[in-house]
């Protein structure tokens, strides 16, 4: 082999090592008492934009559930279709977000602090339409976690990915940088502070949210969910981050590709900032180490270097492996993808370009019709 060659190879190894590094693991609350007895009347808060698609499979999961000590309101964020319907036939409350700020990206935060105000339990917990508990305890479990942890500051979940159609695939890559850019999933875990909280599920306790103000004093933010982590980081409140995996889960994007692209293009380029500079490296890394080995499997083949081949092409396959082994531990992605990682990871960074360019260069981005400047 060449030296060029053995370089490749050297480095592709070293981002398959330092990826285990990056994403060392993925908790989930973990709970040792299931008595709910002593647990306080909860409110469950749901912003709700355009979702009639969707917020039914919440709704009825938080009806099965065997803890029913809640409230649930809805905040209707100016939807055009039925959502507000859909959410009445379940006999929930459903309350008006009024705001004609379209531009200002604070649609979710205000729909948020609207249900706050309006709430009347000592608990907060946020909920996306597009999640749902995996099973009946999934809710008693993730509040006698919070209860553990002295019901202070913030527990936030990011669910798992659900996927349905074979495009959704292409968010596997999104979810594991999502979890990797929280910072507190590597191999020195609470070293590096939390990036904030994961946006679909937040728990909190009353006081605390409007301690730290709440989503009033984060509207305008288009990371909402690290922005008001750091609020109650702010106030010296804890905020811990975990796993949804067996407690709640989401479909993302059923609409089709465009969604998903928009949906990712929105996040990402403000998202990444609150990303530790070493994570961010690794992360870069282990990114570039998929096109790295790529190139050198088709190089070899090409050269017809019998050894080469046999090195990059188990390196190409160990990629493979700890690719699919991230991506399943956030969602159920299909495992026939993983072969064809190089596509995952171009997509990806093709997305993170363009988010980019909208946000510094256009200084909008666009969701749910809504265009919202950066």
């Amino acid at each position: 082999m060449t030296a060029v060659e053995v370089v490749n190879l050297v480095i592709g190894l070293l981002a398959v090592l330092i990826a285990i590094l990056m994403f060392w693991s993925l908790p989930v609350p973990d709970f040792s008492s299931s008595d709910h007895a002593s647990l306080p009347f909860l409110s469950i808060i749901i912003p709700a934009r355009n979702e009639s698609s969707r917020i039914a499979p919440l709704l009825q999961s938080l009806q099965e559930q065997k803890f029913q000590s809640f409230e649930i309101l809805v905040v209707d964020d100016n939807s055009s279709d039925n959502t507000a319907a859909v959410a009445k036939a379940y006999g929930t409350k459903v309350i008006q977000n009024k705001t004609n700020d379209l531009e200002s990206g604070a649609g979710k935060s205000l729909a948020c602090w609207y249900g706050a105000k309006h709430a009347k339990g000592k608990w907060l917990l946020f909920l996306d339409a597009d999640t749902y508990f995996t099973n009946a305890d999934s809710m008693k479990h993730l509040l006698l976690y919070y209860q553990q942890k002295g019901a202070k500051g913030i527990v936030s979940l990011q669910p798992f990915h659900t996927v349905h159609r074979l495009y959704e695939n292409f968010s596997a890559i999104f979810n594991i940088i999502v979890v990797v850019g929280m910072n507190t999933f590597t191999f020195w875990r609470y070293r590096f502070t939390t990036a904030g909280s994961f946006g679909p599920c937040i728990l909190c306790n009353r006081d605390d949210y409007f301690l730290s103000g709440g989503h009033k004093k984060i509207q305008g933010a288009i990371m909402d969910d690290l922005a008001l982590g750091q609020a109650f980081l702010d106030k010296n409140l804890p905020v811990y981050c975990l796993g949804g995996k067996g407690v709640i889960s989401f479909r993302m994007y059923p609409e089709g590709l465009k969604s998903l692209v928009e949906g990712w293009c929105k996040s990402f380029a403000v998202g990444s900032k609150s990303t530790h500079p070493v994570v961010m490296l690794m992360t870069i890394i282990w990114i570039s180490g998929s096109f790295i080995i790529t190139g050198a499997l088709f190089s070899s083949i090409t050269a017809l270097n019998p050894t080469a081949i046999i090195f990059s092409g188990l390196l190409y396959i160990l990629y493979a492996f700890q690719t699919a082994w991230f991506a399943r531990r956030c969602g159920d992605f299909r495992w026939f993808i993983f072969p064809f990682h190089p596509v995952l990871f171009l997509f990806f960074t093709g997305i993170y370009l363009y988010s980019l360019f909208r946000v510094n260069i256009l200084h909008s981005v666009k969701w749910k019709d809504r265009k919202i400047n950066v």
